[in-house]
C-alpha cells in the first residue's frame, strides 16, 4: 500500500485519525464528511494514495472507488444520490489524496456551485 505521511486520508486509512466510519475492506474506507454539504455526505477514499484524479496511474484505484461508491449507497439504501471527484484546488479539493463524495438526502441542483 502506498502511503503519504502527511495526508489526512492516509492517516485515517491507518486509524491515526478517528473518523465516523460507514464502510472499509482492504481497497476503500468510507467515512462521513467532517464538513457535510447534504444530509448523507460520504468520503470514498482508497487505501493507496493518489494525489488527484488526474495523477491516477492504475485504472484499478478508479474502479475500486466506484465500487466502493455504489457498496456504500447500498449500505445506506441511497437510490438517488451525486457522486463528485474535485480534481485540483480550483475545482475545489481540499485533501490530495484522490476521493469521492456521495451526497444525498436532500434535492441536489444543477449546477452544483
Amino acid at each position: 500500500m502506498t502511503t503519504d505521511l502527511d495526508c489526512l486520508f492516509c492517516k485515517i486509512n491507518a486509524g491515526e485519525i478517528p473518523a465516523k466510519m460507514v464502510l472499509q475492506t482492504d481497497k476503500i474506507t468510507a467515512f462521513l464528511d467532517i464538513n457535510p454539504q447534504a444530509p448523507t455526505h460520504v468520503l470514498v477514499i482508497h487505501k493507496v494514495h493518489t494525489a488527484s484524479l488526474s495523477e491516477t496511474e492504475d485504472p484499478q484505484v478508479l474502479l475500486e472507488v466506484m465500487q466502493g461508491v455504489q457498496a456504500v449507497a447500498k449500505k445506506l439504501s441511497l437510490t438517488d444520490y451525486r457522486v463528485a471527484i474535485n480534481n485540483g484546488a480550483s475545482a475545489g479539493q481540499t485533501v490530495f489524496h484522490l476521493h469521492a463524495h456521495v451526497l444525498a438526502g436532500r434535492k441536489l441542483e444543477w449546477p452544483p456551485g
